[in-house]
């Protein structure tokens, strides 16, 4: 049997406890995992046939009657890899069970409901992989380094937030939160190949200066978001991201993860399998 390059498994070293500190990660380790570049894109690979098969069940499950989803929420500055981990592991399933979502400035009707109103309505249908790009937590990272609520305002979405995601767990939905930490560092060089590229050009956002600017508001944002909202059903894990492959890695061994433990088998047939392979064959 190959011995697995994972000494701990990702929901251990990555996942964020009380105490831990966000200056602390090192954006580009690779916590508990002893192997390289070229194996872990391997290791995804492989292990992107059993994340399908899990996948695949939900979906099944979903069409049945069952009433489980799985929400993945992605934050993280700009460039630290959210559009990859789309592409390169929810991508790894079938398009037909999956739900994505990206969350920008709220349009004046959002802005009048509330808004957890505009999360509500995009959340995944029983049988779903939903995927949040960016989400609620703006409400206490952009909202609160831009000054755009009082500050009593935005403390008062930590409550409201753990209470959100304990009802929908409570409901069926199985969360996984990610944030993609990136240095300063590879934030630069990612932005700078985007203005090298022509055809990356629609990726790059002038604002994304502002943000670098406000570099470290942000990071003090990251810092109570996760200790005031890593909470039992609905933890955070920080996936150090300036190394794209591990990132990915990570976030397709956490997904592969709550998978597996949601421990779905085939839906059985509502149907007399033999009498409709009789009436099929005639025999």
């Amino acid at each position: 049997m190959t011995k697995s390059p994972w000494t701990e498994h990702p929901t251990r070293t990555l996942r964020w406890r009380p105490g831990d500190r966000l200056d602390a990660v090192d954006p580009r380790a690779t916590p508990g995992y002893h192997g390289g570049k070229r194996a872990g894109k391997r290791l995804l690979a492989e292990h992107g046939a059993e994340l399908s098969d899990l996948q695949e069940r939900l979906f099944a499950h979903g069409r049945t009657g069952g009433v489980r989803n799985v929400l993945l929420v992605l934050q993280g500055m700009d460039t630290s890899g959210k559009g990859g981990i789309v592409r390169h592991v929810v991508g790894m399933v079938d398009p037909q069970g999956v739900r994505c979502r990206g969350f920008g400035r709220p349009t004046p009707e959002e802005q009048a409901r509330g808004y957890l109103w505009r999360i509500r309505n995009a959340l995944p249908d029983a049988g779903l992989l939903g995927v949040f790009d960016r989400s609620h937590y703006e409400q206490v990272l952009v909202v609160r380094v831009d000054a755009l609520e009082p500050p009593a305002t935005w403390q008062a979405h930590y409550d409201e937030i753990n209470d959100f995601e304990a009802e929908i767990a409570d409901a069926g939905t199985a969360i996984v939160k990610v944030v993609l930490a990136i240095s300063p560092e590879e934030q630069l060089e990612r932005l700078v190949s985007r203005l090298d590229r022509p055809d990356k050009h629609w990726k790059y956002d002038p604002s994304d200066l502002r943000a670098r600017e406000q570099w470290d508001e942000y990071q003090a944002a990251y810092q109570d978001m996760l200790d005031r909202t890593s909470t039992d059903v609905a933890p955070w894990y920080v996936v150090p991201a300036d190394r794209k492959w591990f990132s990915r890695l990570a976030v397709g061994e956490l997904l592969r993860h709550e998978l597996r433990g949601l421990d779905l088998g085939w839906p059985a047939a509502d149907f007399d399998v033999q009498r409709q392979r009789r009436l099929l064959t005639g025999r």
